[in-house]
């Protein structure tokens, strides 16, 4: 395997996505051959890195996926690679008041070497007390210390201290670069598509960043971590003959997906297939199967409104029993109306009955243990499968097919399994609990058996 690091920070706002993006951009600049890699369930950050290098980025989850899961993903997607992860949050933020599922447990779990991202604005001495309490609050794979929005010659200032009082190498700093912000919203940063300028503005941190870090000591890093061995992957039943097409909603109301979901799908029997509920005139004709992942349908409820032709479309397709698994967005989506931020009122699919609106708060916001309370599409009463939640949007009934219990006790009901639609406002990693795919291919194998071509288009 090749070599791998992270670079983790100090706190969330540190910069972790910029100067991953960035210097993925400068590897790539330089003839090196990268992946990319996000610790936890963020969607969008990925995103920018594949913008930057030119791949798809995984998802690193823990919680999701559990430590082979994670092992696997990282291992099987490296080969001849530079390896770079992002983190999440601060290094040691993980479920609650624990570092479990981590950027931290990422590190351990995997032997992957840690850049620690600090932004010194206000401090001076102080820094140096901040990132000893990093070094020594848990065991942790820090290597060096990267400084982020600070002058040059504040950094002279800074990497002598640093030195000298803690004895950790700084690889260099990120000045603040005009013109290469990128704005943030109520999930986060605005999604690539959303930049006009993007490339331009990854070229130009990527050429600050050649100019005032240390490449070299960073690769010197990342060589330090020893040989990640691929857990085998599990044998999937049943096995099927031939392939069924399943079709994903992407476009710019619908991004949110990992990737790893897509390649369990495929190793099922699927052929992962594209459509565009904003700008198709209707599902393809030899769909077996719909997935509508999350994404931003708030911000185009005009558009998705105005697609009539698409929205009969996937109506018809549900009442013909077409397999459909929905999450956040796309189960809002697969509702009969949305109310966006503005008040905006929208008619969207109506496979399901009910509305939705955009609240001003998190809803039942963080990671949970799905349960099921009876049978169901996708496993059988009591099997259970890890989630995350992360949405703004009160619904008009979240379903009550899974009883949800958070890491503080809390429980709350979720997922509706109606007809052939599966649908709530989870987010699910399949590696997480592996029946639930299977089940849910099997369905579209077996729709695929009966199925007329072109009955909804």
């Amino acid at each position: 395997m090749g070599k791998r690091i992270m670079f983790a920070a100090t706190g969330s706002g540190s910069g972790k996505t910029t100067l991953t993006s960035a210097f993925l951009a400068a590897l790539v600049s330089m003839g090196e051959e990268a992946a990319a890699f996000k610790c936890g369930p963020d969607y969008v950050d990925p995103m920018f890195h594949t913008q930057a290098a030119g791949v798809a980025t995984r998802n690193l989850d823990i919680y999701l996926m559990g430590e082979e899961g994670v092992a696997r993903s990282l291992a099987t997607n490296t080969e001849g690679k530079i390896s770079v992860i992002e983190g999440v949050m601060g290094l040691y933020d993980g479920m609650g008041n624990t570092s479990y599922a981590s950027s931290n447990h990422v590190s351990l779990a995997t032997n992957t070497p840690v850049v620690l991202i600090a932004n010194p604005k206000g401090e001076a001495l102080s820094v140096c007390a901040l990132i000893k309490g990093f070094l020594d609050f848990e065991a942790n794979n820090i290597k060096a210390v990267l400084l982020n929005n600070v002058t040059e010659g504040m950094y002279r200032f800074y990497k002598d201290l640093i030195e000298e009082r803690i004895g950790i190498k700084v690889v260099g700093y990120m000045p603040k670069v005009a013109g290469a912000s990128i704005e943030s919203r109520h999930l986060g940063l605005f999604q690539p598509s959303e930049i006009e300028d993007l490339k331009e503005k990854i070229a130009l941190l990527a050429e600050n960043f050649k100019n005032h870090v240390d490449i070299g000591a960073l690769m010197e890093i990342a060589s330090q971590a020893p040989p990640l061995d691929a857990p085998e992957r599990p044998i999937m039943q049943p096995a099927r003959k031939g392939n069924i097409n399943l079709y994903v909603s992407s476009d710019e109301a619908f991004s949110f997906w990992y990737e790893d979901n897509h390649e369990l799908f495929e190793t099922l029997g699927a052929n992962i297939r594209f459509f565009s509920p904003i700008h198709d005139s209707a599902l393809p004709a030899d769909a077996d199967g719909v997935v509508f992942w999350g994404g931003y349908p708030e911000l185009y409820g005009k558009e998705l409104e105005a697609n009539v032709p698409m929205r009969n479309s996937i109506k018809t397709a549900a009442d013909a029993g077409i397999p459909i698994y929905a999450e956040c967005g796309g189960y809002r989506y697969l509702l009969e109306s949305l109310e966006d931020m503005p008040g905006g009122q929208y008619s969207m699919a109506g496979v399901l009955e009910g509305s939705s609106r955009m609240g001003k708060q998190l809803q039942n916001f963080g990671y949970g243990r799905m349960e099921a309370a009876r049978d169901n599409l996708l496993c059988k009463a009591g099997e259970s499968i890890n989630a995350h939640f992360f949405t703004y949007a009160e619904c008009f009934y979240d379903g009550d097919c899974f009883i949800v219990t958070k890491h503080n006790g809390n429980t709350f009901s979720a997922v509706r399994s109606q007809g052939s639609v599966f649908a709530g406002n989870q987010h699910l990693h399949f590696w997480g609990n592996k029946v639930f795919a299977e089940n849910f291919i099997n369905l579209c194998f077996e729709y695929n058996k009966t199925r007329s071509k072109a009955q909804w288009t």
